[in-house]
């Protein structure tokens, strides 16, 4: 769902020109007059970020800002000033403006502050604080429309007893996917049994599904049953089936059409009744063509398939993500879980992300590990999401229209906000010692600071 951002501006000209602009940017854009309609539409409780002109014709916008610290207090405002006052400006952030902007204001930037407040409200947000996954009604963590379509098919899906063939790169769930059907179906008190078809070496597969006699080979001191039998009156879970070989994909076949099969070195022919779901990351129409996989055992196993969208294309579940994770390990470590600055929270919801939900929650146990308390800032995350930043950064310059002096600024702000920050965390944010650091007055770094949204 988009984010839905507030516009309040007595001019309407300027009104239509943000409107356009962050509509373009995918927003839902409320845009108002006065701050009486500006309060009638953020008590309704949908809007995420505010953008607000400080100097109104019968109004002052900081009577919007005071009033939203005393209702609303996680909602960013964002004050928008004609005459570029840093007095002006500085005054709005210590009553709590999140940002501020002035006139004329250019567009990649407006983009920016509102992603960065939309970012901090979705995270900082009591109904995020509070969010449990336990008390969630989805097996997964997510609210997009292609999960909310996933898990509108899961409950028909569970009903049934057909096969289920679930696609999706590594680390998207589909074990969890696998184990929702499993818990949602009639089969629920049987077993559910998981086997990892990568990690099985080829000569080992026959016996590990269907078992094994004494002295069926070299090592079989006694009879064993396989995950089948094991299985029986339950439900039977092959992760990673593309990796199975072509000959055993045939033992395969036959046991899905005749629902029977001999152990390894027997005679006897074992009757089972087992649902199966299986798992692939890899393209099967690819590997098809190739002579890899088996096109009768893929129609056998795409009665209902289930696709798992990557964490790339679903960006919005990332901040959810990253609650649970830290609550997860905050448990785990038994420490308080760190918050995230905006900048840190933007780069983590920009990143694509690989290895999917695996690697973000790689990535969040790393950032408990080492964070020594205080916000987690930019320069904590792994170099492969800062490189990725540092590239995204330059191609986006590359590709600018903008001037020789609006790229000069741009980079001389970055690199002002990190020497600030490192400062900070070498005085234990003593703004003093800092200063001294930066060879510049106390006033003037804190000026500063408010200039480039450094709390």
């Amino acid at each position: 769902m988009n984010a839905e951002v507030l516009v309040l501006d007595d001019e309407i000209n300027i009104r239509k020109i943000v409107s356009a602009m962050l509509e373009a940017e995918g927003y839902v854009v409320h845009s108002v007059g006065t701050i009486t309609q500006a309060k009638e539409i953020i008590k309704q409780g949908r809007v995420e970020a505010v953008l607000c002109d400080l100097r109104l014709t019968r109004e002052d916008g900081l009577q919007l800002l005071k009033w939203v610290r005393e209702e609303q207090s996680s909602l960013p405002v964002i004050i928008l000033t004609a005459h570029g006052s840093i007095d002006s400006a500085v005054d709005a952030m210590k009553q709590g403006a999140f940002d501020y902007l002035s006139k004329p204001f250019d567009r990649i930037e407006l983009a920016r502050v509102i992603k960065k407040a939309v970012l901090s409200f979705k995270v900082q947000s009591e109904e995020l604080k509070n969010w449990n996954s336990s008390e969630s009604p989805h097996p997964m963590i997510g609210e997009t429309p292609k999960m909310l379509k996933l898990y509108g098919m899961l409950d028909k899906v569970a009903s049934s007893d057909s096969t289920v063939l679930i696609l999706g790169e590594s680390g998207t769930g589909k074990e969890l996917i696998a184990g929702a059907i499993h818990e949602r179906s009639s089969r629920a008190k049987g077993p559910f049994i998981k086997i990892n078809c990568a990690a099985i070496a080829e000569n080992l597969m026959e016996s590990e599904l269907f078992g094994h006699e004494r002295g069926a080979f070299t090592g079989a001191i006694s009879s064993k049953p396989g995950r089948f039998e094991l299985a029986d009156n339950g439900t039977l879970f092959l992760d990673e089936i593309a990796e199975m070989s072509v000959e055993m994909q045939v033992k395969l076949l036959r046991v899905l059409q005749e629902k029977s099969f001999e152990r390894v070195g027997g005679v006897r022919t074992l009757n089972v009744d087992v649902r199966l779901i299986a798992a692939t990351n890899r393209d099967l129409d690819k590997e098809i063509r190739e002579g890899r996989f088996r096109n009768d055992l893929f129609y056998r196993l795409n009665v209902v398939p289930l696709e798992l969208p990557p964490l790339r294309e679903r960006p919005e579940d990332i901040p959810r993500l990253i609650v649970f994770f830290l609550k997860k390990m905050g448990d785990r470590m038994k420490k308080d879980p760190p918050v995230l600055q905006p900048e840190t929270l933007e780069l983590l919801v920009q990143y694509p992300w690989p290895g999917n939900i695996r690697q973000l929650e790689n990535v969040i146990e790393r950032v408990m590990v080492l964070n020594g308390g205080g916000a987690v800032t930019a320069e904590q995350l792994p170099e492969e999401i800062l490189e990725f930043e540092e590239q995204r950064f330059v191609e986006r310059q590359a590709t600018s229209a903008g001037s020789l002096k609006e790229l000069v600024k741009d980079a001389t702000r970055r690199i002002e906000k990190k020497a600030i920050e490192e400062a900070l965390q070498e005085t234990q944010n003593n703004v003093t010692q800092a200063a001294r650091r930066l060879n510049i007055s106390r006033k003037g770094l804190q000026l500063k600071m408010k200039e480039l949204g450094i709390r």
